[in-house]
Parts: C-alpha cells; sequence; structure tokens
C-alpha cells in the first residue's frame, strides 16, 4: 500500500474508480496511469451505466502531484510523461462516453483541483477546501489548467493559480461552480451521493450519454493541448528553484 492502489469495482450498474496513497492521496505516475486506464475501461463496460471517482479516507481528496517523484526527475522527458499522467486522467474523463460523479470529501491540492473539475458533477463535503499549490513550488498549473478555467471561469483559475499559499472554502468553491453542493458531514455527502446515483440511473442512458458529449464540445484538441502544457511543466520542473522548493516541502 505504500505505492498506493486504484481499485475499480461496479455496483448496480455504478462503476466506481477509487484510489488511494498514504501521503495524502497524492499521485506518482503509476497511479496516474492506473486511474487513466480504470476510467476508460468503465466507458467500455456495458455493464457500467455511471462511473463514481472517489478517493479513500475522509478528509483529503486528492494531495496532487507527488513531491517524492517531483524531486526526482532528472529530464525533460520524464517530466512530460509525469505531467502527462494528470492530462491522461483529464482526458480519460473526457471521452470515457459516460457521466462521472466525483465525492471530493475532503482537501484538493493542485492537480486534485483537476480531477474535481474534469468531473462531470462534483459534491464536497464542507471539509473540501481547494488550492493551487503548483506556482509555490515554481512550475503552475498549466496541464490542469482547461479543466479549472472550463467548469469555474477564467477568474476564478487565476485567483487559485496566482495565490499559491491561500485555501479557499468548499463554499468558494461551490460558488465559484467546482462543486455542485457542499455538505455538513461527509455522512451527508455520501447519503446525497446515493441519492442522485440512484436517480441519475432511472434516466435514459442514451440521453446520458449525448449529454456528455454537449458537455464536452469544443475540447477535441485537448489531446494536443494538454500535451503542450505537460511540456511546459516537465521544463519548468527541472529547474533547481522548483527542485529547491519541492525539497524545502519535504523537509518541512
Amino acid at each position: 500500500m505504500k505505492e498506493g492502489s486504484v481499485t475499480y469495482t461496479i455496483e448496480d450498474g455504478l462503476g466506481i474508480v477509487e484510489f488511494y496513497h498514504e501521503a495524502g492521496n497524492s499521485l506518482p505516475g503509476q497511479l496516474l496511469d492506473s486511474l487513466a486506464k480504470s476510467i476508460l475501461e468503465a466507458g467500455k463496460d456495458d455493464a457500467v451505466r455511471l462511473i463514481l471517482l472517489k478517493s479513500s479516507g475522509n478528509r483529503t481528496f486528492c494531495g496532487g502531484a507527488s513531491f517524492y517523484e517531483l524531486v526526482s526527475i532528472s529530464d525533460f522527458i520524464s517530466g512530460k510523461e509525469f505531467f502527462m499522467g494528470f492530462a491522461k486522467v483529464i482526458n480519460a474523463i473526457r471521452t470515457c462516453g459516460k457521466i462521472v460523479i466525483g465525492r471530493i470529501q475532503g482537501k484538493a491540492v493542485g492537480g486534485g483541483v483537476g480531477l474535481a473539475a474534469a468531473c462531470d458533477y462534483a459534491m464536497a463535503s464542507k471539509y473540501a477546501s481547494i488550492r493551487l499549490s503548483e506556482l509555490a513550488v515554481g512550475i503552475g498549473p498549466f496541464v490542469i489548467g482547461p479543466a479549472v478555467e472550463r467548469k469555474m471561469g477564467f477568474s476564478a483559475f487565476s485567483q487559485l493559480a496566482l495565490n499559491p499559499d491561500e485555501w479557499q472554502t468548499a463554499e468558494w468553491a461551490k460558488q465559484k461552480g467546482l462543486f455542485t453542493e457542499s455538505f455538513e458531514t461527509v455522512e451527508q455527502l455520501d447519503a446525497y451521493i446515493d441519492h442522485f446515483i440512484k436517480s441519475l440511473m432511472a434516466k435514459s442512458p442514451k440521453a446520458l450519454s449525448e449529454l456528455k458529449k454537449v458537455f464536452w464540445e469544443g475540447t477535441d484538441h485537448w489531446d494536443q493541448l494538454l500535451e503542450r502544457r505537460a511540456e511546459i511543466s516537465g521544463n519548468l520542473i527541472l529547474s533547481e528553484e522548483a527542485k529547491s522548493a519541492i525539497q524545502s516541502f519535504l523537509n518541512a
């Protein structure tokens, strides 16, 4: 479990993709790869009508990129490949053909905000504060930027990107459109997700499929766009400034 895990299960037509990492549900490369593959597998599975993306635990949804992996990157190819992991997950959600519901039970940092933004419908608890921390470590939220901007708007995205040290509340994120609901407790969140999924399951699969297409209209270029963004991050992560900042976080 030290390397984390991704599980894919099916319950009554619901494809559940769940990830875990002991370091705050952070995402090293192998988990990103497994996430993308599991989402695409659920998209192709005829037994699945909806997809639920979630993480283990109650207080942290996703800690973003694995700092331990980031600090070990020593060349551009490896850097681009790592950030392409986030691109692949976002594009998997975009192209899987099925509605993806996000359960954001706790804090989301960096790439975790990107995952929440990529979901078609994300619900949160009041503990789901958000922060784009990338600028604080010498890089930027380049790969996840299109997903965050698409969901929250340019103003909210720029506010998050340029203020990497300050948390924004789940209520703020709801007001900006990242979350559709924000609940007082995780138990209330789970109860509503269960209710919402049951309601959506009763709807026409074909209609949901067509809605998915409509939701993502105008994003056909994202394969190329996110790859270009991964190249930007792949270059920046090699700088001494980035290495020093990440190491400082690890030593704290």
